[in-house]
Formats: structure tokens, C-alpha cells, sequence
């Protein structure tokens, strides 16, 4: 009778795996922007090849447009469990660590090559640990492009915008960036910026060319002053708990797919940001304004003091290995 029991047992031990086994994964994969941007045709991508490969075993479920949670709200939702997967801007992990404020310092990259270089140098990859003692885990760096400025007037040189109001994602670094160029930095959510623009809130804000267009912050502001001062990438990231607790066969499946998801995200982003300049310019609602290299000497000097300010915290090993970025 024992026996028979134990058999029994052992059946409904083998069914209950059995069951658990057929379940597939869910991975909810949230993140604010338009699914035409280099981020949402990276999370599209990535929910692909996961069909494709892995058999129904694991299911993406992609949430765009800050649908489940803004960026400021994801990292601990994904700490409590809530989400698995999400993309947020570089800037929003300071309260995670401070080294990843390296990716907010202005006129640190040169340009996206010299970004590509450095996040690919073993610097750059020893960054994504930086997570792991707040139970997080980097998987890996996502473009979006160099960083314009905005507003209802050309704006040309550093005095041209002192005085005026300009959105920013929650960064020390982008903060002490305007205040040195006597702006009024406001942390705002990226899904209030049209909102704000629209109402004269603010006076203006900063963004990438495929950002500009896809949230159409060019209807609402007059002109786009080319600076190329910094740098807008995002990391895609999850929780250590749900990462490391995946099969380590599934979970070689999700990080081949999505370091080919991200590398395609990362073609459409270099792409989308020729294209959609053209496209402000031809819509002929916002100006776009080039400045010259004079001008752009004086906002690099009025902005560079801010790398020695955060240098303690960065790291000056850090610094140092993203200048050498540059060619």
C-alpha cells in the first residue's frame, strides 16, 4: 500500500512539473515610446524572434506608449515583479548606481560611433553589472541617437537660452547641464512633454530626431537647433530574480534574440535619424537651425565643467576610457 502511494505520489510530482513545463514564460516588455521608434521596432523585433525560436515556450507581450508604466515607475515594478522587461533612458539608473551618469555628460561622444565604441570596450560592458546589487540586470545598450534643442525661438548660443524653461528626464547630470547655461531645468514625464510644449508650460526640451518627429514636438515648437550634445541610448534590463531564475537553454535563446533585436533597433535609430530630420524640415512647421563651429565652442565650454563636477562619482577611469572613444 506504500508503495502504491509513494507511485501515486511520484506520478502527481511528474504531472505538476509536467503542467509547469507547458506553461509558457511571459515576458511583459513595457516602455514609452511610439512602436515607429528605434525602441519600439527593437521590442517588435524581440517579440518576433521569440515566436520564432522558442516554440511557444516563452510569450512576449509588448507595451508601448507608457501603456503599463512611465520609466520613472518601471524599474520598481519590475523589483516587486510586475513587468520583466522594459528599455528605460540611461538616465533614469542614477538611483541604481551612479556610473551609468557617464551616457548624460554633454559633448562627451563625439558622435555614434564613438558611442558604439565605448559601450563595446570592456568599460562599456562592465557597466551593465552595475545593476546587479539592486537586483537588476543590463542586457544591453539600445540607441536612439545625439540630443537637439528645442524651442518657440532660435536658439544659437548659451545666452540664447538662459532664462528659459526646459524639460528634462530625472538626471542630475542634465540638470546641472542647463543650470550651466543658466536655464531652468524641469524633471517632467517624457509622456507629458507635448502637453507641456503645447501649452507653453515650458519654454522647450531636448531630444532625439525620431523622438522629435514620432511624438510630433516639432508641430509645437518653432525651431531645432542642431547641437548634438548628448546622448540619448537606453538599456534594456531586467529583474536579476526573473533572469537568473530562467533555464539557462531559454535564457541563451532570449539573449542571442535579443542582441540581434537590438542591433537591428540600433540600424533603424542611425536610419530613422537622417529620415526624420528631413522630415521636420520638409513638413516646414519647425526650422531647423545649424549652428557653427564658433557657436558650438561656446556651448561646449559653458558645458564641459559639468564632467569634473561629477567625476567622483562617475568614475575618472570612465571618462577618461569615453574620450578615448573618439577618433
Amino acid at each position: 500500500m506504500k508503495r502504491f502511494a509513494g507511485i501515486i505520489v511520484a506520478f502527481l510530482g511528474a504531472l505538476a512539473i509536467s503542467t509547469a513545463q507547458a506553461k509558457p514564460i511571459e515576458i511583459k516588455f513595457s516602455h514609452v515610446v511610439a512602436e515607429n521608434t528605434p525602441k519600439g521596432q527593437m521590442a517588435l523585433k524581440f517579440k518576433e524572434l521569440v515566436d520564432q525560436r522558442l516554440d511557444g515556450k516563452v510569450v512576449v507581450k509588448v507595451y508601448p506608449n507608457s501603456q503599463l508604466f512611465t520609466d520613472g515607475k518601471v524599474l520598481q515594478a519590475m523589483q516587486l515583479g510586475d513587468v520583466e522587461m522594459a528599455a528605460p533612458s540611461l538616465s533614469k539608473f542614477q538611483k541604481y548606481t551612479k556610473k551609468l551618469q557617464i551616457f548624460d555628460l554633454p559633448f562627451l561622444f563625439e558622435d555614434m560611433e564613438a558611442v558604439e565604441t565605448f559601450q563595446n570596450s570592456p568599460a562599456g560592458k562592465e557597466l551593465l553589472k552595475s545593476l546587479e546589487r539592486k537586483m537588476l540586470v543590463g542586457l544591453g545598450y539600445l540607441h536612439n541617437g545625439m540630443k537637439q534643442l528645442s524651442a518657440n525661438q532660435p536658439i544659437r548660443t548659451p545666452a540664447d537660452i538662459a532664462g528659459k524653461k526646459y524639460r528634462i528626464m530625472t538626471s542630475d547630470v542634465l540638470q546641472a547641464q542647463f543650470e550651466a547655461v543658466h536655464a531652468i531645468p524641469l524633471k517632467k514625464p517624457f509622456s507629458e512633454v507635448f502637453t507641456l510644449l503645447q501649452t507653453r508650460a515650458i519654454d522647450g526640451q531636448e531630444n532625439t530626431w525620431s523622438n522629435i518627429y514620432s511624438k510630433k514636438f516639432f508641430e509645437v515648437q518653432d525651431y531645432v537647433t542642431e547641437t548634438n550634445h548628448g546622448l540619448l541610448d537606453y538599456l534594456v534590463v531586467s529583474s536579476a530574480e526573473f533572469w537568473y531564475g530562467l533555464p539557462q537553454d531559454i535564457r541563451n535563446e532570449l539573449q542571442a534574440a535579443l542582441d540581434e533585436a537590438i542591433a537591428y533597433g540600433n540600424q533603424i535609430a542611425a536610419q530613422k535619424a537622417k529620415e526624420d530630420r528631413q522630415k521636420i524640415i520638409d513638413s516646414g512647421k519647425s526650422q531647423v537651425v545649424e549652428i557653427t563651429d564658433e557657436e558650438r565652442q561656446q556651448w561646449v565650454n559653458a558645458m564641459r565643467p559639468v564632467w569634473k563636477r561629477f567625476e567622483k562619482e562617475v568614475g575618472a577611469d570612465l571618462i577618461d576610457a569615453a574620450i578615448k572613444s573618439n577618433k
